[in-house]
């Protein structure tokens, strides 16, 4: 196997792995732990947490350890928002939700990184475009990375539908579930129903198991990336200052097409959020009760995982600008259809249509913006990438932090403003690529001959 390929896909089943357990303990948040909204509070902390991550660490951690290193560290903090969970309370939940975001944002730049390096690499030797190969290296990640969610809410899904205390929900609870939701917690007219503490553990130490073998995975099998010998031995004289890589990200700004990516960046935040946070709780846990929140969100994963590959092979075909108005014509319709529907369990059917419409545009979102980024800033991937982080888990702190304060319409017409705005300005960023495209050919020539100049920023 391509060496190149085999790190690809050696990084794809670590996240696999770490993200089962992610994945699944982050859909479960808002419903497991409702009392107080500190599943939500937690997730909002654990964004935030990631914010103050994407301003200094991962140039840092990515120059001092390297990309394999600096993933597998990261990975740790995963593990210890699993841990967190055993005993969740305000003492024990947030302190691990702050560590797993301040090892987010490494572990993200490092992928990125590592796959854009290897996807140039690799489109040098074999003489063919770094971005077709980069985008389809991305493409394989998500498709593998994505089924995460079929696993970790399976895994939920199966464990909680043991339990043997399952009530049906009355029509005058019914009534607080939807978009037009009474500001209740409406996990209440399904507590009954709730899991027992030996499930809810049985759960969590598998969840964890699944995180230590990711750490094992990448520790033991994937390659450290090496710079240039001249570089190298360049940087082992000139480590960064605390507060010049602290200022990298935000000296990134300057770029007038980073700035207006930030709507699109940020809203891979809300969307990811609605569908997490409110979604799984006020629609599904609701009227259908929390049992049913994992097979629910298989469809979402599945439907990501499989578009996620096919988009990332077609998009050289189609180019991305006909797959982000795909994406954002899906998203608009499953707003409006969610402002407009009353859910009810004699609708079983509907509960899976919102999330399988959610996959395909958000597939969509995840290999196509992360593409973008990766051609767009080749000189300057660290940074570019922190950026994404960044503003997406703005996205996310901004989405958890108003999921107990607001009616879930109020909710759907900001998501629905950012998406408008957020096509507005990458309309932008096309506008101005293809500017520049015609009258700079020998600069595109330079780029793509010559990635490894860029590689040495790590």
């Amino acid at each position: 196997m391509e060496r190149n390929l085999k790190n690809v896909l050696i990084i794809s089943f670590g996240f696999l792995l770490l993200f089962t357990a992610y994945g699944g303990l982050q859909s479960l948040q808002s419903s497991l732990h409702s009392e107080e909204g500190l599943g939500v509070a937690s997730l909002s902390v654990l964004y935030a947490a990631l914010i103050l991550s994407s301003m200094f660490l991962p140039p840092i951690l990515i120059k001092k350890l390297g990309c394999k290193w600096t993933i597998a560290g990261s990975m740790c903090c995963y593990i210890a928002f699993s841990l967190g969970n055993f005993y969740a309370s305000w003492y024990t939940l947030i302190p691990t939700s702050v560590i797993l975001g301040l090892g987010g944002a490494p572990l993200w730049s490092a992928k990125c990184t590592y796959l854009t390096i290897a996807g140039n690499s690799y489109a040098e030797k074999a003489g063919k475009n770094g971005k077709d190969i980069i985008n389809q290296y991305f493409g394989v990640f998500f498709l593998i990375f994505q089924s995460s969610g079929i696993w970790g809410n399976l895994i939920s899904s199966l464990i909680f539908s043991q339990a043997s205390n399952k009530v049906e929900i009355p029509e005058e609870d019914l009534a607080c579930c939807g978009a037009y939701d009474c500001m209740a917690d409406t996990t209440n007219t399904t507590g009954s129903a709730g899991p027992s503490n030996s499930l809810i553990y049985t759960l969590l130490g598998v969840y964890t198991a699944s995180g230590v073998l990711a750490v094992l995975l990448i520790v033991l099998f994937l390659d450290q990336i090496k710079s240039d010998q001249a570089e190298t031995e360049k940087e082992k004289l000139e480590t960064p200052s605390f507060w010049s890589t602290f200022l990298a990200t935000f000296k990134h700004l300057k770029d007038k097409r980073q700035c207006l990516l930030i709507p699109l960046t940020m809203y891979s935040g809300f969307e990811q959020g609605f569908l997490s946070g409110d979604y799984t709780k006020t629609y599904v846990t609701c009227a259908l009760g929390i049992h049913y929140v994992g097979y629910v969100m298989i469809c979402f994963a599945a439907v990501n995982s499989l578009c996620s590959l096919l988009f990332g092979k077609i998009s050289q075909f189609t180019g991305r600008k006909l797959l982000f108005a795909l994406a954002a014509v899906a998203n608009t319709a499953c707003i409006i259809a969610l402002l407009l529907w009353k859910p009810h369990p004699n609708q079983l059917a509907v509960f899976f249509v919102f999330p399988a419409l959610w996959g395909l545009s958000d597939s969509i979102w995840q290999t196509q913006t992360n593409g973008l980024y990766g051609i767009l800033f080749e000189k300057h991937k660290e940074a570019a990438f922190a950026n994404y982080r960044l503003w997406e888990s703005l996205g996310f702190v901004i989405a958890y932090a108003y999921s107990t304060k607001l009616q879930v319409f109020i909710k759907l017409y900001i998501l629905l403003s950012v998406l408008v705005l957020s096509m507005v300005t990458y309309g932008a960023v096309e506008y101005i690529e293809a500017k520049r495209s015609p009258g700079t050919p020998t600069a595109t020539k330079k780029e793509n001959i010559s990635p490894h100049t860029q590689e040495t920023h790590m």
